[in-house]
């Protein structure tokens, strides 16, 4: 399939730039045809008619959207090993996911890098007279952006949470804190959207769940997680990319969590050093697909490394 006909069906946002660059030529001898290039991952079309495309995540890494110019070595093989974990929980578990079950030929040397998606159409409906496209997140703890505004005295999601509420409080069972996702991801009444997706929300609310139980068994607190939701071609709908991995959750390490030693085991580790060295202001002078020039340590390379390495040791099944 081409980039052309992936546009006429309607499968790819004019919106995001395809690029002619020519890709690794051990899949383009292969047929697969890189058409573009993200902050984190590439893709590239399939051989054959299928509505499909081919995922491969490379060491480079973003925060706050900001492209950077780091790579981390090892980062894309860890980080697409954790994904196939995370779709391989959800499928048990009875949800469709974008990530097809096929694999890339083991003996290509890029396999451990790649995955197969089904190629879909992101979830949109009508709230408050706009169209938007969502984010499901779900909270086991209260902490972060969502502290802040109760803490401020706002109700972004209409949860009713009083401000007495510590950092940290463990909610009974998990909230659900929609957003649109955009440019800037919006808050969105919860009510409301419960109503318009209730299957959905219910069957993520359980994942999630489930998904909680079996890493806390396993030594990891899962702070909170997103869940993107997209339409297949057979008007199914199923969990996008990111699955119950560092890219989508806050997971800290129990024995850490218990220490009260909240540090996340993902790229809040990158996201807290990019704050310290101001990385947000000097993003500012970017120009349109310029990267910022950054200096890292190998200390929290290595902790990045470490903490990815744990995560998968520990939830794989």
């Amino acid at each position: 399939m081409e980039i052309s006909d992936i546009v006429a069906l309607g499968l790819w946002p004019l919106s995001k730039k395809t690029t002619t660059e020519k890709g690794i030529s051990e899949l383009e001898e292969l047929g697969y045809n890189l058409f573009y290039i993200g902050k984190n991952a590439d893709l590239y079309t399939c051989p054959g008619d299928e509505q499909k495309v081919l995922l491969v995540r490379s060491d480079r890494c973003s925060v706050f959207d900001i492209p950077l110019n780091l790579e981390i070595e090892g980062k894309g093989v860890s980080q697409t090993t954790i994904s196939n974990s995370g779709a391989a929980f959800a499928r048990e578990a009875g949800i469709r996911t974008a990530i097809l079950s096929e694999t890339m030929d083991k003996t290509l040397s890029i396999a451990p890098r790649c995955q197969l998606m089904e190629l879909c159409k992101p979830l949109e409906a009508e709230i408050d007279g706009d169209v938007v496209q969502f984010e499901f997140i779900f909270r086991n703890y209260l902490t972060g952006s969502l502290f802040d505004a109760i803490q401020n005295g706002n109700d972004p999601y209409g949860l009713e949470l009083t401000s007495d509420l510590s950092q940290w409080h463990k909610f009974e069972t998990p909230i659900f804190t929609p957003t649109t996702k955009g440019i800037k991801d919006e808050p969105l009444n919860t009510a409301k959207v419960r109503e318009v997706f209730p299957e959905i929300i219910s069957s993520m609310e359980k994942l999630f769940k489930d998904f909680t139980k079996f890493a806390e068994d396993n030594g990891i607190v899962v702070v909170d997680t997103k869940f993107e939701i997209f339409i297949n071609s057979k008007g199914e709908w199923v969990l996008g990319d990111e699955v119950l991995t560092p890219e989508s959750s806050r997971f800290i390490a129990k024995e850490d969590f218990d220490a009260q030693n909240y540090i996340s085991m993902d790229k809040q580790i990158l996201r807290d050093f990019g704050k310290e060295n101001n990385w947000k202001e000097k993003s500012k002078s970017l120009s349109a697909g310029e990267k910022l020039d950054v200096e890292v340590p190998d200390s929290i390379k290595n902790t990045i490394l470490n903490g990815y390495s744990t995560i998968h040791e520990r939830l794989s099944k």
